[in-house]
């Protein structure tokens, strides 16, 4: 695939400093210019003053020029204004308002994680020792910028925008109200949802393993429990272990693990789902506030008030 994953995001909050605080918390390590660093992703949040709660700028990683004029081609078929310059082409997604940047940039290298198998039913590997995973002792650092979910109030025109102009890929969708898109081999990197509002519904943060994904989200609860919002589980669309948490500003921040791999499309059938099933396929079901964020009501009156 010519496009090979999320490069960063820009987000708009109210209060940079304690967003920034929080994201630090949360693994992501702090420059001095609002951007915030991953373990093998590099500079991948931007934080920025704005009056409300915002997703503001998706950069997207592409390999060379010949992949710049591909896009750049299908934005001006779509009569989508670009910028274009040596290695990157700009628009803005006419629907949120998002800009949207598809940059020349290298594919992001990952030292494989390998854990130990574990204890099972008549494969006994682990003897007279514990589990690794109840040993560890570092912070949890989150490896790469995995996905981000955008809402739309005219949600088949973001989607349009995602997949016709910038050629993500659908992987899986639930019907008539979001749109599991990929731009890399993991199974989703934009999530388009359906809503009343525009705005970013959260984004995810990928970590070696369940034990991460736990340990990670209970530092982050110890000494503030409100920030809790749903998991520990599993999703159906993605396979991949979560838990979500909230940040100052309203956005909700997931850890995630053991997401599914597409490399090669005709092996991969996306699948229609409905209700619930997309969301989870074990685990605590989704508090009413993941369905629809408590603060949707005055972002749609422009009084939103980070609580």
């Amino acid at each position: 695939m010519a496009l090979h994953g999320l490069a960063a995001i820009t987000i708009g909050v109210p209060d940079v400093a304690a967003t920034i605080a929080y994201y630090t918390e949360f693994g992501l390590t702090p420059s001095d210019d609002g951007w915030l660093s991953t373990a093998d992703g590099g500079r991948q949040l931007r934080v920025l003053e704005a009056p409300t709660r915002r997703l503001l700028e998706v950069a997207v990683r592409a390999d060379d020029a010949d992949d710049l004029g591909a896009v750049s081609s299908r934005l001006s078929g779509m009569d989508i204004a670009t910028q274009a310059t040596a290695d990157s082409v700009t628009a803005v997604e006419p629907a949120t308002g998002v800009r949207t940047v598809v940059r020349i940039a290298a594919r992001i290298a990952q030292e494989p994680t390998i854990p130990p198998p574990p204890n099972a039913p008549g494969h006994i590997v682990r003897v007279g020792q514990r589990t690794p995973g109840v040993l560890r002792q570092n912070k949890v650092r989150p490896r790469k910028l995995g996905h981000v979910v955008i809402g739309s109030t005219d949600y088949p025109t973001t989607r349009r925008f995602f997949a016709d102009g910038l050629g993500f890929r659908l992987s899986d969708e639930v019907k008539d109200e979001g749109a599991f898109l990929r731009c890399s081999t993991d199974h989703h990197n934009v999530l388009v949802m359906n809503a009343p509002v525009t705005y970013m519904h959260h984004s995810s943060w990928q970590v070696d393993d369940i034990d991460e994904v736990g340990r990670g989200a209970t530092a982050m609860l110890e000494e503030h429990p409100e920030r809790h919002v749903w998991g520990l589980g599993r999703h159906h669309a993605g396979s991949n272990f979560f838990w979500y948490l909230k940040d100052p500003a309203g956005n909700f921040s997931e850890y995630y693990s053991d997401m599914d791999c597409i490399v090669e499309d005709a092996l991969w059938r996306p699948e229609v789902l409905e209700g619930a099933r997309g969301l989870f396929n074990w685990g605590p079901p989704p508090p009413p506030s993941f369905i629809r964020p408590e603060d949707l009501g005055a972002l749609m009156t422009g009084s939103h008030q980070p609580g």
